[in-house]
């Protein structure tokens, strides 16, 4: 990847982040308990490692994600990470409400979702694509082979490898930003005057 690649895809991060710095995700989401919904589980207690398969849905707030697998660790402290791994044809979703009385929200899907209970940060890996939403409908996109979201600042970055690190021929993101519905509508076009012919 050349460095005009490279100075395009971090602008574009550094755009969709500007675009977002307003609304912040659901402050009282961080002091909810995690709720799983599966098919079946295998715990280990000692490790303190949870496995869930089949139709996983896990809640926390008005966090929800949903995926064929996901492992969920938990440290000392008591936080937890969580790793969401899709299947062929049924990717990971991470859906949050940004925080607020607007109906904004943010969603992504990948093949892998990793979330980090203790620092809030959601990772996207291979096939990763993030939207905002006001009212149902699409503000902006982002699509990128991973995409690290912040959800306490609402920062975005984007990488072309699912490896995390922007690699030369890797590929390309690509993001889409609706025009903005604060804007005022255009004003009509006025009728251009008919010229008189010369001498009248």
């Amino acid at each position: 990847m050349n460095v005009l690649t490279r100075q395009s895809l971090w602008s574009a991060a550094l755009l969709l982040a500007a675009l977002t710095v307003p609304a912040h995700a659901e402050k009282a989401d961080s002091n909810k308990p995690i709720e799983v919904s599966f098919d079946q589980a295998d715990s280990d207690d000692v490790k303190q490692i949870k496995t869930f398969t089949g139709n996983v849905i896990l809640t926390r707030g008005t966090i929800r994600m949903t995926s064929p697998k996901a492992v969920v660790t938990q440290d000392p402290e008591g936080y937890q990470f969580v790793v969401l791994t899709g299947t062929a044809g049924a990717q990971a979703t991470f859906r949050q409400k940004l925080d607020g009385e607007t109906d904004k929200w943010v969603e992504g899907q990948a093949d892998r979702i990793e979330y980090d209970d203790k620092t809030e940060l959601v990772k996207l890996i291979s096939k990763g694509r993030i939207k905002q939403l006001e009212s149902g409908k699409v503000s902006s996109q982002v699509d990128g082979e991973f995409i690290s979201y912040d959800s306490r600042r609402e920062v975005f970055a984007v990488k072309n490898s699912s490896s995390g690190e922007s690699k030369p021929g890797a590929g390309r993101g690509t993001m889409v930003i609706q025009p903005s519905s604060k804007r005022p509508p255009i004003a009509p076009a006025q009728p251009v005057p008919a010229t008189q012919p010369a001498g009248k």
